[in-house]
């Protein structure tokens, strides 16, 4: 079993097709078809069900994507590896976030760590729910993740970051008492800008009404958080954001309002067990550099 062949069945599984896995790889369709047709004698079953639309997975096909991930990781992590002590700079990160926890605080750490390490590329890849993220770390999908603290990742290693404050944003006009706190029976009381349940400001909304005994007032719910600002900016509501994204509200005309008490979430950045990329070692580094005044904690 070759790398090659590895790394054609995963761009078939990842474009549907040969077709489209070809193109995406830049090889002739009849080379990639014959080194499926290989691995396959090799695994000794079919791993595709060749259909008219495309291909799905056979049980067996889907019994190899994970080990296929993992392996490729593997080989991805020794190179960089011998790279490094051969004094080479470079190499690739893959980290995949939540989408608040993107803006704050990936966005800082990113800055912070292409400043020390420019030659290094970062992907960053952003699904809708925390348990994803775990998902696609356990599976090999990326070598690092970042979710919400409260989702389970007891078969990853990781560390949890330092507390951040979310905030509400209200339109300008709102007629919200003058000040800068809103409790937690005001903020129930408003008409509501928020993301889909399972996700982490939704998850905020919910804990504040449920610990009331009572519904959020929606308004409009949006997986598209690049409407919500918009959206309280022409009044339809209130939103609870993370503080970056707060303070950018209200530069662009919202009021931001402290939550009494203070609406405190944080993130974990997790990784599988074994060895690390260097990259990934690095940034796990200089995400862990907050434990010197105590405020992140290894697990």
């Amino acid at each position: 079993m070759e790398r090659r062949q590895l790394e054609y069945f995963i761009a078939v599984v990842e474009h549907g097709g040969f077709t489209a896995a070809a193109a995406a790889l830049h090889v002739a369709q009849p080379s990639l078809s014959h080194a499926i047709r290989t691995l396959e004698r090799e695994c000794g079953g079919k791993l595709f069900h060749r259909l008219a639309q495309g291909v799905c997975l056979t049980p067996a096909g889907e019994a190899l994507v994970r080990p296929a991930r993992q392996v490729l990781r593997d080989l991805s992590t020794a190179s960089s590896l011998v790279r490094e002590v051969l004094g080479l700079s470079g190499g690739r990160l893959d980290i995949v976030s939540q989408t608040t926890l993107s803006v704050d605080p990936l966005a800082d750490m990113l800055g912070r760590f292409h400043r020390a390490h420019p030659k290094v590329s970062v992907r960053v890849v952003d699904p809708e729910r925390g348990p994803a993220v775990a998902q696609m770390v356990a599976a090999g999908e990326c070598e690092l993740g970042l979710v919400d603290a409260s989702v389970p990742t007891a078969d990853l290693s990781g560390i949890d970051l330092p507390e951040q404050e979310m905030h509400v944003v209200l339109p300008a006009d709102h007629p919200h008492p003058a000040g800068d706190t809103i409790t937690s029976r005001q903020l129930a009381a408003l008409e509501l800008i928020v993301t889909p349940p399972g996700t982490e400001t939704r998850a905020a909304v919910d804990d504040v009404c449920t610990a009331l005994g009572v519904a959020p007032r929606v308004a409009v719910e949006t997986a598209h958080r690049a409407m919500i600002v918009p959206l309280v900016l022409s009044g339809v509501g209130a939103a609870v954001l993370p503080a970056s994204m707060a303070r950018d509200a209200a530069l662009r005309g919202a009021r931001m309002l402290s939550h009494r008490p203070r609406l405190l979430r944080h993130g974990r950045l997790v990784w599988r067990s074994g060895q690390l990329s260097p990259a990934a070692e690095a940034f796990v580094n200089l995400a862990s550099e907050p434990a010197r005044d105590g405020r992140t904690q290894w697990v």
